[in-house]
């Protein structure tokens, strides 16, 4: 069984993603990532009602991506029921919203994602799936910020304790948009500034561990309770905006976690082709080919 974990798996694209998993792979078993166990179980409940043969291929794992306590918790629960078999692939899918505030933001949105993979790294087979699901809000971001900044998002010499300090800067200016703009970074929108510093520490996690097949993705404009509530603020529904169901968010990270892959710490389209991590790609154009 090829064993994979997904976070934040109880709704939206990290359900969708489990789903798809179980439904196009026969030998693989998934650990349901939830914050809140029970609507974990609720969720795997209801994908055991609809296919009963998947319930010997799944369980509910909790994981709050923000406690390290959790996290550790979580990993050392999937070391003790493989029974010594090396985890397959990691889908980092947790994510939040800016209305949460920059704080909470980053810490789901990057921190989260470091947690989870310091946490599972170790438990990982030679060449294991790393998938962090970031967004286009990442690259859009960075197009917006000064040439120094956006050369500071691409650098390729990150370690943590750079990114770390960088982090505190930004919560240390939180509130202030003329501080952020005299930074370089355009408004310090916090779910696009949070989703461009998670693609540069995939690239930083990636190069640490080169063992391992590491790379990020958007899955698209998928309507979840993330995106709603951006249609209301618009007064239009999801799908006047363009907005498409959990299930279409998948191809991207379907293809970071089962596809043939060329190179580590890359960034993907929803279309599941290679995009630039300094400007957004449209779906179906050509594949970004630089460094």
């Amino acid at each position: 069984m090829r064993r994979i974990v997904v976070t934040g798996a109880n709704k939206g694209i990290g359900l969708a993603i489990v789903r798809a998993v179980l439904e196009q792979h026969d030998d693989a078993f998934v650990y349901l990532g939830s914050r809140d166990p029970e609507r974990g179980r609720a969720a795997a409940r209801a994908l055991s009602e609809e296919h009963p043969g998947w319930e010997a291929r799944l369980e509910v794992l909790a994981l709050d991506v923000t406690r390290d306590s959790s996290v550790s918790a979580a990993a050392a629960r999937v070391a003790e029921s493989s029974d010594g078999e090396k985890l397959y692939g990691v889908v980092n899918n947790a994510g939040i919203a800016a209305e949460a505030g920059l704080r909470a933001v980053i810490d789901v949105n990057v921190l989260g994602v470091r947690r989870v993979c310091e946490a599972f790294a170790p438990l990982l087979q030679s060449e294991g799936r790393v998938v962090v699901v970031t967004s286009a809000a990442g690259p859009s971001f960075v197009a917006r910020c000064s040439e120094d900044m956006q050369r500071f998002f691409l650098d390729d010499g990150h370690d943590w304790p750079r990114l770390e300090g960088f982090v505190e800067a930004c919560l240390a200016i939180d509130g202030d948009p003329s501080a952020f703009a005299a930074r370089g970074l355009a408004d310090g929108a916090p779910y696009g500034l949070s989703k461009a510093l998670a693609n540069t520490y995939t690239r930083a996690f990636a190069r640490r561990h080169p063992e391992l097949r590491v790379n990020a993705c958007t899955p698209g404009f998928i309507e979840t309770d993330l995106t709603r509530h951006y249609a209301a603020s618009q007064n239009k529904s999801p799908a006047e905006l363009g907005m498409k169901p959990p299930a279409e968010g998948v191809t991207a990270p379907l293809h970071l976690l089962f596809g043939a892959l060329e190179g580590n710490g890359r960034y993907y389209g929803s279309d599941a082709q290679r995009s630039p991590l300094d400007r957004y790609r449209s779906p179906g154009s050509p594949p970004y080919t630089g460094a």
